[in-house]
């Protein structure tokens, strides 16, 4: 019976992880889509600003996949309709033909900076709960 009350526990927790993990995303979205912008989108615009600090520095598309709970395709996907968007450049590494650079455009940093306290007031209310 304590294995069944243990595993249950853990069952229950990971349910509660989830259910915040989705209210959250669906909170982040509502708050960021009048800027045309989704959770993933954030995301990505968010790590390439960490990772990227000043204009015109680039990081590597394999770089994110870790880093973004999306599927290396659906990165691709996203990726490309920032691109779209003109909220990044991608650039091919001359070293290496198979490696794929992106970069914030100066609209895409700017739209980073604008949503940023929209996106983080979003985490302090979902999360403090």
């Amino acid at each position: 019976m304590a294995v069944k009350t243990a595993e249950a526990g853990l069952e229950e927790r990971w349910r509660d992880i989830l259910s915040v993990h989705a209210r959250t995303m669906c909170e982040i979205d509502r708050v960021l889509h009048p800027h045309g912008l989704g959770a993933s989108d954030f995301e990505v615009l968010d790590i390439l600003a960490a990772a990227t600090p000043v204009q015109g520095e680039q990081c590597r598309v394999q770089n994110l996949v870790g880093r973004v709970h999306l599927s290396q395709s659906a990165l691709s996907r996203l990726i490309g309709r920032l691109e779209k968007d003109g909220l990044l450049e991608r650039s091919v590494c001359a070293e290496d033909r198979r490696g794929v650079y992106v970069a914030l455009t100066p609209k895409g940093r700017d739209l980073h900076a604008e949503v940023l306290p929209l996106q983080r007031a979003a985490l302090a209310r979902m999360l403090s709960r």
